[in-house]
């Protein structure tokens, strides 16, 4: 199997995405479809299992793709974790989509690594938490997706904007902080995202991306979630027009995951996700 690692493509918005390949060369000359994958909030493409979930799906067929998002606060000398607050703070939903973007142009061109290998008419969105809501999205406009998977989605990207004393504090002071419960860090966040995201509303309303859906989804989620109530993959099943619904008893956020992981298998509530996942998407 092939693992090519922190490979780079260059952003629109002038920073690098550091991406990975997992693949198998099928010994048939059957086209091998994709699956891109985007981690989620305060996420990056080498925490926890990761790799063990893109070595899995690698096994099975698929070529899989998983990348920083460029804003995330990682670089390319230190792809974990959050060296650069800097561009953690100028981080937004349209940067995100932007660079999902030039990951699946990439993943549909002769310059992609494996093009001669792989099916570009077959591309499968894979999306944890925040990722969730942000695959939706771009299945919503993106009519190269095939397939779209959310673990952990989120259903709503206002309700995370809510308390107005936090946005009226966060207007005045330009900034805010988040600590990292992991690293302690205080991770900053310019108002310039509450702003995009107000411009830009409607697009990013994820209700609306679900219900424009005309390919199939998978929505999978934990009983036990205390980050992303059950609630929130009740409501992103029930909007979708061609939608499957898988409940993970006992499940939390990550699905008895964490980071660092230390075990060369994966826990078994993410070994049933990642299986079902496969299932779905062949």
């Amino acid at each position: 199997m092939d693992n090519l690692k922190n490979q780079v493509l260059q952003g629109n918005h002038h920073k690098p995405i550091l991406y990975d390949i997992y693949f198998e060369k099928p010994k048939t000359d059957t086209k091998a479809p994709i699956v891109i994958f985007c981690h989620g909030y305060k996420g990056f493409k080498d925490w926890g299992y990761w790799d063990i979930v893109a070595r899995s799906f690698a096994e099975r067929g698929f070529c899989f793709v998983k990348f920083n998002f460029s804003h995330n606060g990682g670089t390319v000398d230190q792809p974990i974790d959050f060296p650069d607050l800097e561009s953690f703070a100028s981080n937004n939903f349209s940067i995100e989509l932007d660079d999902l973007k030039v990951v699946i142009d990439h993943c549909c061109s002769e310059d992609f690594l494996y093009h001669q290998y792989t099916n570009p008419n077959n591309i499968n969105l894979v999306g944890h938490s925040r990722g969730g809501g942000i695959v939706y999205i771009k299945a919503s406009e993106d009519d190269r997706i095939k397939k779209v998977v959310s673990w952990a989605s989120v259903s709503n990207f206002e309700s995370r904007f809510s308390d107005e004393k936090a946005r009226a504090y966060w207007k005045e002071n330009g900034v805010i902080y988040v600590e990292n419960s992991r690293t302690k860090q205080q991770l900053p966040h310019y108002y310039q995202f509450y702003e995009d995201f107000v411009k830009n509303k409607k697009r990013f309303t994820i209700k609306g991306a679900v219900e424009k859906l005309t390919i199939q989804n998978l929505v999978v989620h934990g009983t036990d979630d205390l980050t992303v109530d059950l609630n929130e993959g009740r409501k992103l099943y029930n909007w979708s027009p061609r939608g499957e619904f898988l409940v993970i008893p006992n499940g939390d956020h990550v699905f008895g995951g964490k980071h660092p992981w230390e075990n060369k298998k994966l826990p078994q509530q993410m070994k049933q996700v990642v299986e079902a996942s496969i299932a779905f998407i062949l």
